[in-house]
């Protein structure tokens, strides 16, 4: 223990000499937090070990009552938790429920090589750091992703409520969402703030705290705040007292209590005190780097894609693996990029814009409907152009029925042709950005070379989370069953010799390890195969009884080395995900 104390005090003394230094070699692990290794295996030594002690973490100190202090419970409906608690054993499922209420304590920056090279951004982003004063914070490097910066923060803090009874500190409460935000590094949006003290001028200094969903008497949840509620900093203010453990933090008022709740947007509260301190790299860099999640980046390199091939994200919104494959791929060959929403679609193509890259033809498809029979294998697949997210029928919907629904108010020919185009193109940044983009019909079976489908799922891997129980049992299975038709389309699509790649950002084994089993059953064609890098740890073992009549099926021993499971707990410090990945056999006729 005597040596690891040591290490940490001397990697300490590292950090604060890395803005003057950048070592190219430097390795991840200076950033990460000590914690005693871990197993996912569910032996009696892993259930019944206590919870590790992290070494950079001490307890957030708090006033004496602990109202002003960050110390949140993530809830959980109790079906979810039984279970997670048995695929991973009930302390570790603890403690992976507790790194879930915290960031990581580092952001990993993706360099466009097209563009720049990983020691120029270096440069320029130790520049920055000395100008937002962030000299806690370093840069690290991994060799074992070239690509790939590493830029440390510093928490949980100590945020001392400066409380004098003749000047009261004012308050102000924001959701859970703007919260979660925060203590990524972000400012407070006008949006995401819900109540405050009354006479908040602009200047003022703020104690922040968050509200978190309650359940209601119909069984749902609620946040129970009408947005605009006056706090007066006494016990009959709503949400006094379950407020306790949530306090994120010190800010600014950058307007007026008026101002917040009529503006539409802008900064509300700019922080100055955070529990967590990560830096901001909002408009920065832009075109050069781009702010990935460590495993999503992994899960770019693990599919290979080849110069020259053509590629399939299939739900590629908002296209942070999209680019970073035709990055990998030198921007030589073709990726095609599918997302149902038209503004994620236009996203995609922005971000395309801003790398420089040409590759990526993004198309606004449901993956469901991504397999079209019909076509044999084009050199280009039929697409058509159009200008609405959704297609409106001019002869049902027309001036008239638009007339009558002012039920009774004239409308001016001007005014309903304007209304006529926000039918067609949207009315703008509140819903769709209007803009071109790609339909496709669809695209031939066996004709793409690898295929990425990092599904839709419950998220619940995601950090910092204030709140987890929205998701029931019934929902975890919903997720499974439509990750496995979409997987069903995948195969559909992809070459024999070719590769899918099948990744999740959640903890759930049911939509992780259950899909590689239904996928080895049911494709004997289908093969799981080793991957690089290989960061993440290995997959669950076993089974879950759902009920007397369905057990749910996760991996053999053997099959669980194959995949990669990136836990929070663990000292890569991630968000929860999951990576599969397959080599594609002969496929046999039906």
């Amino acid at each position: 223990m005597k040596k690891v104390e040591a290490l940490v005090r001397r990697e300490s003394n590292v950090m604060r000499l890395a803005l003057a230094k950048w070592d190219p070699f430097k390795p991840l692990c200076l950033i990460r937090r000590q914690r005693q290794p871990h197993s996912l295996s569910l032996n009696k030594a892993t259930m019944n070990a206590p919870p590790p002690q992290v070494a950079q973490v001490a307890p957030v100190e708090a006033d004496a009552g602990g109202r002003y202090a960050f110390n949140p419970t993530l809830k959980w409906d109790p079906q979810v938790e039984a279970y997670l608690s048995q695929a991973y054993g009930g302390p570790h499922f603890w403690r992976i429920s507790s790194a879930l209420t915290r960031p990581s304590c580092y952001s990993s920056l993706r360099v466009n090589t097209l563009k720049s090279s990983t020691p120029h951004v270096n440069a320029k982003l130790l520049n920055l750091l000395s100008q937002q004063q962030q000299e806690s914070s370093f840069i690290s490097h991994d060799p074992a992703l070239p690509d790939v910066l590493y830029v440390s923060g510093t928490g949980p803090h100590h945020v001392p409520y400066h409380h004098h009874p003749a000047h009261p500190l004012k308050e102000v409460i924001v959701s859970r969402k703007c919260a979660e935000a925060v203590l990524r590094g972000a400012q407070i949006y006008v949006p995401g703030v819900m109540a405050c003290s009354a006479h908040v001028e602009k200047g003022d200094k703020v104690a922040v705290s968050v509200a978190i969903e309650k359940p209601t008497e119909t069984g749902g949840w609620t946040l129970g705040i009408t947005r605009g509620t006056v706090l007066h900093g006494i016990p009959s203010d709503v949400r006094y007292e379950d407020r306790h453990g949530l306090y994120i933090g010190e800010g600014v008022a950058s307007m007026s209590r008026t101002g917040i709740f009529r503006a539409k947007e802008g900064i509300a509260v700019e922080m100055t005190n955070r529990v967590y301190r990560l830096p901001s790299f909002n408009d920065v860099l832009e075109g050069e780097i781009f702010l990935q999640n460590l495993p999503s980046i992994v899960t770019a390199r693990v599919l290979d894609p080849q110069p020259g091939e053509r590629i399939l994200d299939m739900c590629a919104a908002p296209g942070g693996k999209t680019t970073a494959i035709a990055i990998l791929m030198k921007d030589k060959g073709e990726v095609i990029a599918l997302d149902r929403s038209h503004n994620k679609v236009m996203d995609i193509l922005k971000l395309a814009d801003e790398m420089e890259i040409k590759c990526i033809k993004a198309y606004k498809l449901d993956a469901l409907k991504s397999v079209n029979s019909n076509m044999s294998i084009p050199d280009e697949n039929e697409v058509m152009l159009e200008e609405q997210s959704v297609i409106v029928d001019e002869e049902c919907y027309d001036l008239t029925n638009l007339q009558k629904e002012e039920k009774g108010r004239y409308l001016s020919k001007a005014v309903m042709r304007k209304r006529m185009r926000q039918l067609r193109n949207g009315p703008g940044k509140n819903n769709s950005k209007g803009g071109k983009v790609a339909n496709s019909k669809g695209f031939a079976p066996n004709s793409f070379d690898h295929v990425l489908l990092d599904a839709p799922c419950s998220a619940l891997g995601l950090r910092p989370r204030l709140f987890a129980a929205e998701e029931t049992i019934e929902s975890l299975r919903r997720h499974g069953t439509y990750q496995r038709r979409m997987f069903d389309r995948a195969v559909q699509l992809v070459r024999p010799g070719g590769v899918i790649v099948y990744s999740t950002c959640t903890i759930n084994p049911g939509e992780n390890e259950a899909l590689v089993r239904y996928a080895l059953d049911t494709y004997e064609f289908l093969t799981l195969v080793p991957q690089s890098p290989k960061i993440g740890g290995p997959g669950i073992v076993g089974s879950y009884r759902i009920d007397e009549t369905h057990t749910e099926e996760w991996l053999k021993e053997s099959e669980a080395e194959l995949v990669q499971r990136f836990d929070p707990v663990s000292d890569t410090d991630t968000i929860g995900f999951f990576i599969a990945k397959f080599m594609v056999g002969m496929k046999r006729e039906a």
